[in-house]
């Protein structure tokens, strides 16, 4: 249960409490932020196992070494946190970089569903999530923080260490990559304007 007392508190408050050892503080961030991240994660690894872990982990080396925040360096702890779980999504995918991908169409395409409509749009958007997956690494990221994760392109650009035209850049590519894999797959028709339009534009 986390104290009425510490609820308005800021990030970066906590995390000076954290640094003087202060679990329910901690406690704090982790019931802030433990969905936030946890999506961020999946954007990268689509497993949610491992999402699960990645975040655990991070939050577990976060309390064994608080002082690897620099309270004087001006990021926002959201912000800082954001580099470190998807650096931490980036080494594991890494790891498992030989893995059977996690959306298999196949499957998806032999289950048996009343209403084909519905299982049409599960199969379109299995594709696109593997478009997604195949992309390069930076272009993924970026396509990630900055329209699942809905940061700003300042905020994401400051996770990723580059300017904002190098963002841009990213972005551009990873649109121009996915149009061209939906287009492969047959998936740029009229019934798809939608994702054309968001992935796109």
């Amino acid at each position: 249960m986390i104290e009425n007392n510490i609820i308005d508190v800021t990030d970066e408050s906590l995390m000076v409490r954290v640094q003087s050892g202060d679990h329910e503080a901690f406690s704090a961030l982790v019931f802030r932020h433990t969905k936030r991240f946890y999506a961020a994660a999946y954007r990268v690894c689509s497993n949610c196992d491992d999402a699960e872990d990645i975040v655990q982990d991070a939050f577990l080396k976060l309390w064994n070494r608080p002082e690897v925040w620099k309270p004087d360096s001006g990021a926002k702890f959201t912000t800082w946190f954001y580099r470190v779980v998807t650096n931490q999504a980036i080494d594991a995918m890494r790891k498992k970089k030989n893995t059977q991908d996690s959306y298999d169409i196949e499957r998806i395409s032999d289950e048996r569903d009343s209403q084909q409509k519905q299982l049409e749009r599960v199969e379109q958007d299995a594709i696109l999530e593997t478009a997604i997956q195949i992309l390069p690494e930076r272009q993924k990221i970026a396509l990630n923080l900055c329209f699942y994760e809905g940061l700003s392109n300042k905020e994401a650009a400051e996770i990723m260490e580059v300017g904002l035209k190098g963002l841009e850049s990213l972005l551009m590519r990873a649109k121009a990559g996915l149009r061209d894999e939906l287009a492969r797959r047959g998936l740029m028709n009229e019934g798809n304007k939608k994702k054309d339009a968001y992935y796109g534009s």
